[in-house]
């Protein structure tokens, strides 16, 4: 529920007079210490020795109060239930100590004890009555012996009231009020002194009807407050979906966990917010791992249970939902078992609305014993969800309808990541323009942008190629180039093919692209999947398969899992190099490690088609491949060894335009005589330019044999006479 206060006037006016209730009652109780010490009680050094007189009194049964005395308690009793009384009222329900103890379920007496705690915050002289007292100049807090010997009337009800200050109780467990011991090691309960928490002063002195108090300052590091004003109309969810949600709100009114399983920026805090608007309440945004690794001002952290009570705390004065973000480690893994088993607390214990914004899924079981649980993944956006996003964000200021459409096709972003790229394109575009007066967005800034928002955590997984080649660059047969070309078309007209056409509900899995490229090395394949990453503005990344495979059992999987979730966020494409060391056939089982190395390559066929982006798996030796993978692959392509006319096309372009070639050179002559691929190709190019640079002299055909000697040293292939013909002594000089 919202925060509401009543007019200052009677908030004011009820405080004064429970103030005033007070003041007779401590008057009262001196009156009956002045009573029953008689002269004792004006010794000047009464409290620094206890004479025989007063050790007599002590030994004594306590005496009756005399007439006069407990027909004035009988009075302050009633007076205190007229008060009770009148906070019963509606009309009195947001007076603070009323309000207070309705959200901690506090019996009247306990509500007492924080008017007892409270006076001393607004009146030091309640410290020196109370050292007055207690007997003690240094005792100017009130103990709970105190407490008790002002609120309760008999023996009997102060063993009773005793329960009030057990752990368990709301005082103690809520953190409102703090029992401390002074200058005594392991007190008795009596002789503990109360400490009202400045949290709690504040939020009962606050001004009514205005702001509410600062966030606790011991978790304001880690805390935030929204009053979110966003509804469940305003999202992009299924309609079954929002009608889910709002169902659960409103059947567990007591209070609830939903889990929101997704991305960064899938959503999962607007759905928090719209339901926190749609209850009318503020939500308490929560970083668990700021409260975890603690203030950063001082880096001090509060244990487990005392951070997440005063969240759930927080969350109960303000009538908030609560957002708990960055929980996935504390749920999955056992590195801080004091912290999770807190969380657990906490949630199970929150009587309000609970969201758990969690990247994995996690299902309560029996963590949870009191509060509903449900696990919803929210939904990606479709394309044409993704399309209306980038609409709403450039707000006019974008490049063309094509591109927006190529853009929503190929980059699957989150709402939050195109929220993120819109903004970053936009500023893109600015600095282009500075000073020239036009910053329209171009097509450019917006795959820039787009591919900015990468997910960090591929780069640790897999290594990032620079994509420099076009399709002028490459030489392959027509068939080839026109399949690498409908490998783009497949991803830029998913949009049209998938959801308009229907297609998407018809392919639980197999919605990505998996390309197999097979050829002899230095064929192209590295230079196609640059191509494509090049042509469809996406980043590419090669995996490094040794860092994959783990002879710990299950390791391999969990490592290829990482490498696929990560390239999802990344929106990158995946180049396996070398795959078939990886992806190979299966092996009849003869025993375990045959056995658990079937299993990795299971797993890998159901990663592929669940992987609903652009990977690429390069193999030297298709065969070698296992055949049900390769049936799960959308494209197969051979890369040929290059024939003559494909080596004089490559000889012809691996050349720059800025590259000095000697009138000696013979381009014609090195493609047919020298039967290398274009990998080695280009390595024959490089060499000969850097020898030539060594000489100070154009690129001449000497520097060219020279090269072509070495690549075939590194080839293990013979220098022969019918290969290098009258270049031969140059060859072996």
């Amino acid at each position: 529920m919202p925060d509401s206060r009543p007019p200052i006037a009677d908030a004011a006016a009820h405080l004064g007079t429970l103030l005033g209730w007070l003041r007779e009652l401590l008057a009262w109780q001196m009156d009956v210490t002045r009573h029953t010490f008689g002269a004792l009680a004006a010794d000047d050094y009464r409290g620094l020795y206890i004479p025989d007189a007063e050790a007599e009194i002590l030994r004594a049964a306590p005496a009756p109060l005399p007439e006069a005395l407990a027909a004035r308690r009988e009075e302050l009793a009633t007076r205190r239930e007229a008060l009770a009384a009148a906070e019963s009222d509606p009309a009195a329900a947001e007076l603070p100590l009323v309000r207070l103890g309705r959200l901690f379920g506090l019996s009247r007496f306990e509500r007492d004890v924080v008017l007892v705690a409270l006076a001393p915050e607004l009146d030091l002289r309640f410290e020196r009555l109370y050292a007055y007292i207690q007997d003690d100049v240094t005792r100017k807090r009130p103990s709970v012996d105190l407490a008790l010997r002002l609120l309760a009337a008999t023996p009997a009800e102060r063993i009773s009231a005793r329960a009030a200050f057990a752990g368990d109780a709301p005082l103690v467990a809520e953190r409102l009020v703090h029992l401390f011991e002074d200058a005594q090691r392991h007190a008795p309960l009596l002789g503990r002194f109360l400490k009202l928490d400045d949290r709690i002063v504040a939020e009962l002195l606050a001004a009514p009807g205005g702001p509410a108090p600062a966030v606790d300052a011991a978790i304001a590091h880690a805390v935030t407050v929204e009053r979110p004003a966003r509804s469940l109309g305003d999202l992009l969810l299924p309609d079954d979906l929002a009608m889910r949600l709002r169902q659960m709100a409103s059947e567990h009114p007591a209070g609830f966990v939903l889990a929101l399983q997704g991305s960064y920026g899938s959503g999962r805090l607007a759905v928090a917010q719209a339901l926190a608007a749609h209850a009318g309440a503020p939500l308490l945004v929560v970083s668990v791992e700021r409260l975890a690794k603690g203030d950063a001002a001082d880096g001090a952290s509060l244990p487990a249970a005392e951070a997440l009570g005063r969240v759930a705390r927080e969350a109960t004065l303000r009538g908030a939902a609560i957002l708990w973000h960055g929980a996935d480690r504390l749920l999955h893994e056992d590195e801080l078992p004091a912290w999770r088993q807190a969380l657990l607390t906490a949630l199970d214990g929150y009587r309000g609305a609970s969201f758990l914004a969690l990247e994995r899924p996690w299902e309560a079981r029996s963590d949870l014993r009191r509060a509903p649980y449900l696990l919803v993944e929210l939904p990606v956006l479709s394309y044409s969800q993704r399309e209306a996003l980038w609409r709403r964000r450039l707000n006019g200021d974008g490049p063309d309808d094509t591109t927006l459409q190529a853009v929503a096709s190929t980059f699957r972003l989150s709402g939050g990541q195109i929220r993120d790229a819109a903004a970053m394109a936009r500023s893109v575009a600015r600095w282009r323009a500075a000073g020239t007066g036009s910053a329209h967005i171009q097509p450019q800034d917006l795959y820039a942008a787009c591919r900015a928002q990468s997910s960090g955590r591929l780069n640790a997984l897999a290594r990032r190629i620079g994509t420099t080649y076009s399709w002028s660059d490459i030489v392959l047969p027509p068939d080839q180039v026109s399949q690498l070309r409908e490998i783009c078309l497949q991803v830029r007209h998913r949009r049209t093919v998938l959801e308009r056409w229907g297609f998407d509900r018809h392919l639980a899995m197999g919605k990505g692209v998996n390309v197999l490229f097979a050829g002899q090395s230095g064929t192209g394949k590295t230079m196609a999947a640059e191509i494509i990453a090049q042509d469809l503005g996406l980043e590419l990344y090669k995996v490094d398969l040794s860092s994959m495979v783990s002879k710990y059992i299950g390791e391999t999987e969990k490592n290829l899992d990482k490498v696929f979730s990560a390239a999802r966020e990344a929106n990158a494409i995946l180049f396996f190099d070398e795959a078939d060391a990886l992806f190979g056939k299966r092996s009849e089982v003869k025993d375990a490690h045959d056995r658990y190395a079937n299993i990795e390559v299971g797993y890998l066929l159901q990663k592929m088609e669940e992987y609903d982006g652009v990977a690429i798996l390069a193999t030297n030796l298709r065969k070698n491949l296992d055949d049900a993978f390769v049936r799960r692959l959308h494209v197969a392509i051979d890369f040929p060894f290059p024939e003559d006319a494909d080596r004089l096309r490559i000889w012809e372009k691996v050349f720059p335009a800025g590259a000095p070639l000697g009138p000696d050179v013979d381009l014609g002559l090195l493609a047919r005589q020298f039967k290398v691929a274009g990998g080695n190709i280009r390595n024959i190019a490089l060499l000969a330019a850097y020898l030539a640079a060594e000489d100070g002299s154009v690129i001449g055909m000497p520097h060219l044999i020279r090269a072509v000697k070495r690549e075939y040293q590194k080839l293990g292939k013979l220098v022969t006479e019918g290969e290098f013909g009258s270049w031969l002594p140059l060859a072996r000089a």
